[in-house]
């Protein structure tokens, strides 16, 4: 794919909309069940924006921030949105059907937990993200699909 979006003939339009269709869905493959802490997020901002910066062939040795990348792209960050937004779908179709991933995803099985620090669960990260703060307050909204689309709503009129 790099010949089709470095390609100087064809607009940059053309090579986001091939970014978006041949890229992204193999960049984002099975990202329903990933925990995204902080660390990944960065690297998955990173290479959305190796991607835009190939695209409007900018050498890593220009001076160009993000922000004047993404503007002269005429594009806004949404890889992490996305993965978020199908996270957050995935979670409330997974909570609703209440078989086994369900009992998996909230952690209600029998066994004792591993030494150490605790890895972050899916349900701690779209809790934050969501701004809810409490797995529970995710959980209830998840049963009421008014009010899980509004919550969801309201991540992406704030931008996050």
């Amino acid at each position: 794919m790099k010949t089709i979006l470095t390609n100087k003939h064809i607009s940059i339009e053309t090579s986001k909309r091939a970014l978006q269709c041949y890229i992204e869905p193999v960049l984002m493959y099975g990202c329903e069940a990933w925990t995204i802490s902080k660390q990944i997020q960065n690297k998955l901002e990173a290479t959305e924006m190796w991607f835009l910066r190939r695209m409007l062939r900018i050498p890593w040795t220009a001076k160009k921030t993000n922000e004047r990348v993404l503007n002269e792209a005429n594009k806004r960050r949404s890889l992490v949105r996305t993965i978020r937004n199908r996270q957050a779908t995935f979670l409330s179709h997974v909570m609703r059907k209440g078989k086994l991933e369900h009992l998996v995803t909230t952690g209600k099985f029998e066994g004792k937990r591993s030494r150490g620090r605790q890895r972050e669960k899916i349900m701690d990260g779209l809790a934050t993200w969501l701004g809810t703060g409490k797995v529970m307050d995710t959980l209830a909204a998840v049963k009421d699909r008014g009010l899980w689309r509004n919550r969801i709503a309201n991540v992406y009129k704030q931008g996050t």
